[in-house]
Formats: C-alpha cells, sequence, structure tokens
C-alpha cells in the first residue's frame, strides 16, 4: 500500500507541473505537430497558431538550402556574366595557287616560245570564326585576343540580353594577343550605358584560389546568349612562353575548363573581378569542331591586358619593328666548360651583327646574360620572351658575365632598316 501511494504522489506531482507549465507543453505540442507525416496532421484539426509555426520551420528550412547553394561563385558569376559578349567575325584571308605546271612553263627554253612567266594567282576568300570578350566601360569598349579578332573585316558581338551590335577593331597587338574593339552601332539608344568588369591586380593572384572563366565554347554563346561557366583554380602563375611569333609573359594557369570559342573571354576570382583574359589551352581532346579541355589553360594577367589595351587605344597598334643584333644559345655541358662556368645554366651569346645595337652597346661572342632589367635569365626562351616583347626605341639593362667580372650593358632597340 505504502509503495502504491508513492507511486500514484508522484504521478499526481508530474502532472501537476506539466499543468503548471503550459508554455513548454504547448512548445512540445508545436514540435510533435511539425515533425508529424502530413497524412496525420490532415487527419486531426489543427490551430492556427499550430499551422503557421509549420510554414515559419518549413520557411527557415528552405532558406538555409538556399543560402548554402549561393556562395561566393554564385555572387560572382551574378556579377560577370551580364559584361560578358559573344564575338562573331568575317576575315578576308589571302592565299596563293601555285600552278602545278609553273615550273614546266617557267623553263627558259619554253619562255622563249611562250613569252610568258607563270605567276601565282592570288585569292581571297572570307572565313567565318567566333571567339569570346569582355566589356570593360560603360562606353563600350571590349577586350578579346588578336587571333579572335585581330584581322577582322566584320565583327558582330551578342550581348547577354540577345542583342547584337556592330563593332569596329580599334587596336590590335599581334605579339601580346590581344586586341580592343568598341561598339558602335547605330541602333544603340542613346545614353545605353553597358554592364563592365572591374579590374584586379594581377599581381596579387594566389595560386590555389578560385578561378571561373566565361566564354563561348564552341559557340554556345548563340544558342541561348549566356557564356559557359567553368569553375577551377589557378594552378600556376608567372608561365611564359613563347608561340608562332607571339609572346605569353606571366600567364596566369588554371584547371577551369577552357575550349575552343573561350578565347578572348574573361577569367575572374571569386569577388567577381578580372584577373585574366582566356588564351590558350593544351589539348589532345580534338576533333573538327576544335580543342577540348584536359585542365590546362592559360590567360593573358589582366595587368598586362591593360597596360596593352591603353597603348592600342591612343596608337591603335605598338610598333615592335626593332633590331636586336645578337644571337643566343643555351649554355651546356660543353660551352660550361670551354668557358670555365661553374653552373651548366644560363644563356650565351654566340654571335653579333656587326654596327648592330648589340654591337653598339659593346657585347661579345661568350658573354653570359644574367639578367635583363632585373630579371634573371636562366633559359634561351627567357631572353626571347623578354626581348621579343619589347618596343622600337625601348632601352634594356643588361648584366652579364664575361670571364670573371660583372657587368652592365645598355641596349637601345633601334629601328629595323628597310
Amino acid at each position: 500500500m505504502k509503495r502504491l501511494g508513492i507511486i500514484i504522489l508522484v504521478g499526481l506531482f508530474v502532472t501537476g507541473i506539466l499543468t503548471a507549465l503550459p508554455t513548454t507543453k504547448e512548445k512540445v505540442q508545436k514540435i510533435i505537430t511539425v515533425l508529424k507525416p502530413a497524412s496525420q496532421q490532415s487527419s486531426q484539426p489543427s490551430s492556427p497558431q499550430t499551422t503557421a509555426s509549420g510554414e515559419e520551420a518549413l520557411q527557415t528550412a528552405n532558406q538555409d538550402i538556399t543560402n548554402s547553394r549561393r556562395n561566393a561563385i554564385t555572387r560572382a558569376v551574378s556579377v560577370g556574366s551580364p559584361a560578358i559578349v559573344g564575338i562573331n567575325v568575317v576575315e578576308v584571308r589571302e592565299y596563293q595557287v601555285r600552278d602545278p605546271f609553273a615550273d614546266f612553263f617557267n623553263d627558259p627554253l619554253f619562255g622563249m616560245y611562250f613569252n610568258q612567266r607563270q605567276q601565282p594567282q592570288t585569292y581571297r576568300q572570307e572565313v567565318a570564326g567566333l571567339g569570346s570578350g569582355f566589356l570593360v566601360s560603360p562606353d563600350g569598349y571590349i577586350l578579346t585576343n588578336d587571333h579572335v579578332a585581330g584581322h577582322a573585316s566584320k565583327i558582330v558581338i551578342t550581348l547577354t540580353n540577345g542583342e547584337k551590335y556592330k563593332a569596329r577593331l580599334i587596336g590590335t597587338d599581334r605579339t601580346s594577343d590581344i586586341a580592343v574593339l568598341k561598339i558602335e552601332d547605330e541602333t544603340v539608344p542613346k545614353g545605353t550605358s553597358f554592364p563592365f568588369l572591374k579590374f584586379s591586380n594581377s599581381d596579387e593572384v594566389i595560386v590555389g584560389e578560385w578561378a571561373i572563366a566565361f566564354g563561348n565554347p564552341f559557340g554556345l554563346f548563340d544558342v541561348n546568349a549566356k557564356p559557359t561557366v567553368t569553375v577551377g583554380v589557378v594552378s600556376n602563375s608567372g608561365v611564359n612562353m613563347v608561340q608562332e611569333g607571339r609572346v605569353y609573359r606571366n600567364m596566369i594557369q588554371t584547371d577551369a575548363a577552357i575550349s575552343s570559342g573561350n578565347s578572348g573571354g574573361a577569367l575572374l576570382n571569386s569577388l567577381g573581378e578580372l584577373i585574366g583574359m582566356n588564351t590558350i589551352i593544351y589539348s589532345t581532346a580534338q576533333s573538327g569542331s576544335g580543342a577540348g579541355s584536359i585542365g590546362i589553360g592559360f590567360a593573358i594577367p589582366i595587368n598586362r591586358v591593360r597596360r596593352i589595351m591603353d597603348l592600342l587605344k591612343k596608337d591603335g597598334s605598338i610598333d615592335r619593328d626593332f633590331n636586336v643584333g645578337l644571337r643566343v644559345q643555351q649554355v651546356d655541358e660543353r660551352i660550361a666548360k670551354y668557358l670555365d662556368l661553374k653552373k651548366v645554366q644560363g644563356v650565351v651569346v654566340s654571335e653579333i651583327a656587326q654596327n648592330s645595337p648589340a654591337d653598339r652597346a659593346g657585347f661579345e661572342p661568350g658573354d653570359v646574360i644574367m639578367e635583363i632589367d632585373g630579371q634573371k635569365i636562366r633559359r634561351e626562351n627567357d631572353v626571347q620572351t623578354f626581348i621579343y616583347d619589347c618596343i622600337t626605341g625601348q632601352t634594356l639593362g643588361f648584366t652579364i658575365a664575361r670571364g670573371d667580372k660583372i657587368m652592365q650593358k645598355q641596349l637601345t632597340l633601334d629601328r629595323r632598316k628597310k
């Protein structure tokens, strides 16, 4: 009896607590109501207060999902996309076709009878091309690659709102592979302010940070007037290379997918700022439509693009028709032993043209080039990359080793004599 009485008292005590705390009871009931399956909830009438609570919980859950999807990348894409343009060009190319019987008719013996010499025939053909670009000012200046629009006779750009406008080539530079366009079309409404991208300081790019590539791969921009976006990281920086007479200095490497048609597109950081211009890729995946990404792409750093842009807007071109007058060679074991060098490293001057800028500057065969304008020289490619990128009239400071002596030389790049 005593044990039964204790149980009854405890039960009454707990019931009294729950009765005295209606707020706690209501909270428990609300939680149970929210967690119940919809089928069970509909079978019982619910108070307006309970229904409102369930809707609030659902809204909170949806907001959490939305917040998790919207991140730095999506915000950068939202900022950058409106300033990306698709570029369609028409280029006039010249072809020389030689008659296969030309050598037969050009023979002096037959020339006596036919009294004519067969000359190669020149044909002009219009070739269509496409690429990417991006707006950098509200009045319609666009940046892209020289190999996209540098020789175009007709340029049409497509904005992300689907509008198509004619553009004019303001200036282009083959060496740096940079071209400047400007929207100039009578159909543009007066007072139009175009969306544009902001420049960052590409010298501050961090290897490993996010890299977002925008462009028009394989002409997909024409399908729905929207750029293709791919995301990766900055894989490397400061990469130098020379390809087909073009000089690519301090390139930014990225694994963000860049394919044919992406040339001239923007490379942004996670803040939505320009860090580079997508330009070249290494690819083993190729077809008749172009080359696909294997995760090795390169962008021209935007600081370099901006310097070239300013020169092209001013003069339309860059004068690089200069003469150097020296030939260099990579130091190998044989050269290092002959010159008594401590390391098999560097570049040696192998030949000097008489009365050339190098000759007047006092260079001699056997000089080992150590630095140019403070930049260390380790390979022959370093010399080519630095000098080919110069401008006529520019003076360079060389640090060279001649025997046991370290010497300074000043070389001015004089205009090439015609």
